[in-house]
């Protein structure tokens, strides 16, 4: 409720310089010669151009510019409401007024059309981010191939030594021999057996197997 009653009352208050002001300048113009709707445009001329200026400095313009424009706005109004107020007499204004009243609608033009085409400042680009480094790509080495199965050189089995004839095998060892045998008969029953008799004798197998032949 406070808020609103306080806005309201900066309405009145502004409503109420405004007209003041809007009157002020409209006497000047009229006295320096303007006369009609001219009159009447030079007070609203006023007024746009300090709201003009004064947007331009909310907006971020270009500050030298909207302050001098703002300035020479509030100059021409604060001259006025000065002028009027019995410092000037209006029944006789000064020539170099006229030249200031009469010159006013270019300068405003100016002023205002400097303001409104004022390009308004970009925005900062945003930074480039960088792309982020991508990992390296880790390369799969190939797989070593498997070692072919070694292959063990089995060394050659040694050739069968030739059959002992016989009429090499000695008749002492043949007599000896069958002593062996029948020993081994007695004992087991039955012939010694190459492999045992050549055991017993302690001879080679091919000549324990010629032995054993004779044997039978």
């Amino acid at each position: 409720m406070t808020r609103s009653i306080r806005a309201d009352a900066v309405l009145i208050q502004a409503v109420i310089a405004g007209a003041l002001s809007f009157a002020h300048l409209y006497d000047l113009a009229a006295a320096a010669g303007q006369s009609g709707w001219k009159a009447w445009a030079y007070p609203i001329s006023v007024d746009l151009l300090l709201v003009a200026a004064w947007r331009r400095l909310r907006t971020g313009g270009t500050a030298w510019l909207a302050w001098s424009w703002f300035v020479i706005a509030l100059v021409a109004s604060l001259g006025a409401n000065i002028a009027t107020a019995g410092l000037l007499n209006l029944d006789h204004v000064p020539a170099w007024l006229r030249i200031l009243v009469a010159g006013w609608p270019a300068a405003a033009f100016l002023g205002g059309t400097l303001l409104a085409h004022q390009p308004t400042p970009c925005p900062a680009p945003a930074p480039v981010t960088e792309p982020a480094t991508a990992a390296p790509t880790m390369v799969a080495e190939p797989e070593p191939e498997p070692a072919p199965p070694s292959r063990e050189i089995t060394p050659p089995a040694p050739a069968p030594a030739p059959p002992v004839p016989a009429a090499a095998v000695p008749p002492a060892l043949i007599e000896h021999a069958r002593k062996v045998n029948a020993d081994h008969r007695a004992r087991t029953g039955a012939d010694i057996d190459p492999a045992t008799l050549r055991a017993r004798l302690g001879v080679p197998a091919p000549l324990a197997d010629a032995i054993a032949a004779q044997l039978t």
